[in-house]
């Protein structure tokens, strides 16, 4: 078998047999919760998308990797070859979605005040020069080759086993670095519990670096507990205590429907303690397959309409199902709208819809740079300065209560 193809079924295997021994909130059974229906769907928004990129009415917007952004007036190159914004009366930006670099099970703690040359994201678009072709008006991961995103499956299992280079460079000051080069203020920083035996504490260790590192006024801790673990509320008032804002649930990681029964406890114990709940949303379509039942947008509902003074964010729009999710934020003016991945056409649609009423500036640093989410809001607030402030700024103020 060619050297290729097998570590590609060995990826596969991998991450088929991780979700394989993660445990299950719902059931399994084929039926209403996930359809044919449901899958041709998924299969019909990639080719809608491919078909209409380029044709929207910013026209084409295809850049050689994110480097490739200052190509753009906001941006350009600095003395050390770093992307860098150039515009500084552009609102100074809070990034609602973000991680640091992640060691689990086996592998050796990141050292998280570690300053390093370059960042490698997780889906690094500047890992070659020329970078990879970034198009921003498809979904972002739809930029990565089926190289790309093995190297990202290979990447994510060393986290787990023998430690991962790319994560050692996700560090605090790396991310501070790259805030300051993009305008950005504030980012939060979001771990997930996946209930595995042993090194799953990232909620602590992330707490406790970003308080060491005394980067609490830029950094905003988020927390994580697993659904199926027997400590979980108890968890979440020590996370709350100790000055977690946001709380992360990821229902395809987690396997775990967001509507039920331990689901809608947790949430009445997060309404409790003031926490805002931040949910992946959506099938990206490059996850396992056997997880995507999990995050359809309808399953969300009756969190939205059981706890209408919770706030919830859904993560990615819906991702691939943002038209499924976008009318969930129309219905309940408890969901929010984190706007990392979408293609910028799909963006300019949503603003046109909500108004920009509770959608918010996202990245998920580390997998991506943060400018390519900020290029995307840029390009669609153009002219708007009240808009744009809301989308980089004003919305995740209001959410926050940051004065």
């Amino acid at each position: 078998m060619p050297t290729d193809l097998y570590r590609r079924r060995l990826l596969q295997f991998a991450a088929l047999s991780s979700v394989a021994l993660l445990p299950s909130c719902g059931s399994e059974e084929p039926g209403p919760r996930y359809t044919d229906a449901d899958i041709a769907r998924l299969a019909q928004q990639r080719l809608q998308e491919g078909a209409a990129s380029g044709h929207g009415p910013f026209g084409p917007l295809r850049f050689k990797g994110y480097r490739g952004l200052a190509e753009l007036p906001w941006f350009e190159i600095d003395a050390h070859g770093e992307l860098r914004i150039v515009d500084l009366d552009l609102p100074k930006a809070i990034d609602m979605h973000g991680h640091l670099g992640m060691s689990l099970l086996l592998a050796p703690e990141v050292d998280l005040h570690r300053r390093t040359v370059r960042v490698m994201h997780l889906l690094d678009c500047d890992a070659t020069d020329p970078g990879c072709e970034l198009d921003l008006d498809v979904y972002i991961n739809r930029n990565f080759s089926d190289e790309a995103l093995d190297e990202l499956w290979w990447s994510s299992a060393s986290q787990g086993l023998w430690g991962s280079a790319s994560a050692a460079t996700q560090t605090i000051p790396n991310l501070l670095h790259e805030m300051d080069n993009c305008h950005v203020e504030r980012a939060a920083i979001l771990p997930i519990a996946f209930d595995l035996p042993f090194g799953d504490d990232l909620t602590e260790r992330w707490i406790d670096a970003i308080e060491l590192a005394g980067a609490g006024r830029r950094l905003i801790p988020g927390c994580s507990v697993h659904p199926q673990d027997p400590a979980r509320f108890t968890r979440l008032r020590d996370y709350a205590a100790a000055g977690a804002r946001i709380i992360k649930f990821h229902p395809t990681m987690q396997r775990a429907y967001p509507d039920s029964e331990v689901m809608m406890e947790l949430y009445a114990e997060c309404e409790r303690l003031g926490l805002i709940v931040f949910f992946h949303c959506g099938r990206a379509g490059i996850e396992p397959e056997p997880t995507h039942r999990y995050a359809l947008p309808r399953h969300y509902e009756p969190a939205l309409e059981t706890f209408p003074n919770l706030q919830f964010v859904l993560g990615h729009s819906g991702a691939r199902d943002v038209a499924e999710a976008v009318p969930l934020a129309l219905r309940y003016q408890n969901a929010w709208l984190d706007t990392h991945g979408q293609g910028v056409t799909t963006l300019h649609t949503m603003l046109a819809r909500t108004g920009g009423e509770r959608m918010l500036f996202g990245t998920d640093w580390p997998f991506y740079h943060l400018a390519a989410s900020l290029a995307k809001l840029l390009l669609i607030t153009e002219k708007q300065p009240d808009k744009r402030f809301a989308l980089l700024r004003g919305n995740a103020q209001r959410l926050l209560n940051l004065t």
